[in-house]
C-alpha cells in the first residue's frame, strides 16, 4: 500500500463515517475506493464492514441525547437487526465470490433507487406510523431483521433502508429516527464484522485506516449533520453508486 493510497483510504473512512451518521451509505464510499485499489470485492466488503465499526460508535455517541427515552423501541429492533447481520454474513461466506459480483451491482442499484425515492416514500405511507411513545410494532421488526441480513451480506445504503423502513413505521422526530438508525446499522456492522474476523481475510491495514477515518467523520457527522444538505449527499452518493456499479459490471 502506497502513501498515496492509504491516504485516499482514510479520507474515504472520513466521508464514510460522516455520510453513516447523517444519511446512511457510507459503504458507497469505502467499497469503490478499496476495490480501485486492486482489492477482491468480497474482501473489500470484509474489511469495509469491519473499519465501519468504530464510526458508528462515534455517531451513536453524538447522538446520545436523541437516544434517549428509546429503549422499548430499540430492544426488539436490535434483536431482529443482530440476528439479521449474522444470517448476511453467514451468507457471505457461504456463497461464492463469483455470486457476490452478480449480486452486488443489483444491490447497489436497489441502494441508489431507495436514496432517489426516500422523500416520495415516506410522504406515501406517512399515514401508517405507530406514535412516537409506542414500542416498535412488527412491520418494522421484521422489515429491520431483513435490512439486517441485506447488511450483513453488502452494506451499502443499508442506513437509507433503515432510515426509510423507520420513517415509514414510526412517528417521531426525523433525528431521533437517525440516531437509532446510527444504533441498529452499527450494530449490524459489528456482529457481521466480528463473523468476519473469525471467518474471513480481513485487510488490517486498510481496515485500521477506515476504522480511524470513520471515528473523525462519525463525530463530525453527529455535531454538523443537520447542517449539510441531504440533497447534496443523495447526489454525491448515487454518483459513486453508478461509478460503483459500472466498475463491477
Amino acid at each position: 500500500m502506497t502513501p498515496l493510497h492509504a491516504l485516499a483510504i482514510f479520507a474515504a473512512g472520513i466521508a464514510a463515517g460522516t455520510i453513516n451518521t447523517v444519511v446512511g451509505s457510507g459503504t458507497l464510499i469505502t467499497f469503490p475506493v478499496l476495490l480501485a485499489f486492486g482489492y477482491a470485492p468480497v474482501t473489500a466488503n470484509v474489511t469495509n464492514a469491519v473499519g465501519l465499526v468504530p464510526g458508528s460508535a462515534a455517531g451513536a455517541v453524538g447522538y446520545r441525547r436523541e437516544l434517549r427515552g428509546q429503549r422499548r423501541r430499540a430492544v426488539p429492533l436490535l434483536i431482529a437487526s443482530a440476528a439479521g447481520a449474522a444470517i448476511g454474513a453467514i451468507l457471505l461466506l457461504s456463497l461464492p465470490a463469483s455470486a457476490f459480483k452478480d449480486i452486488v451491482p443489483v444491490f447497489i442499484g436497489l441502494a441508489v433507487a431507495m436514496i432517489v425515492l426516500q422523500p416520495q416514500l415516506t410522504r406515501a405511507l406517512e399515514g401508517h406510523r405507530r406514535a412516537a411513545d409506542q414500542a416498535a410494532g412488527p412491520a418494522a421488526t421484521a422489515g429491520t431483521a431483513l435490512t439486517g441480513v441485506y447488511g450483513g451480506y453488502f452494506g451499502a445504503a443499508q442506513g437509507i433502508l433503515l432510515l426509510s423502513l423507520l420513517g415509514l413505521t414510526i412517528d417521531d422526530d426525523l433525528q431521533r429516527i437517525n440516531a437509532l438508525k446510527v444504533v441498529l446499522a452499527g450494530l449490524n456492522n459489528f456482529v457481521s464484522g466480528v463473523i468476519f474476523v473469525f471467518a474471513a481475510h480481513v485487510d488490517w491495514g486498510a481496515a485500521g485506516l477506515i476504522a480511524a477515518g470513520s471515528i473523525l467523520g462519525g463525530t463530525a457527522g453527529a455535531h454538523w449533520g443537520r447542517r449539510l444538505p441531504p440533497a447534496g449527499l443523495r447526489a454525491v452518493i448515487v454518483i459513486v453508486g453508478v461509478v460503483a456499479i459500472v466498475r463491477l459490471v
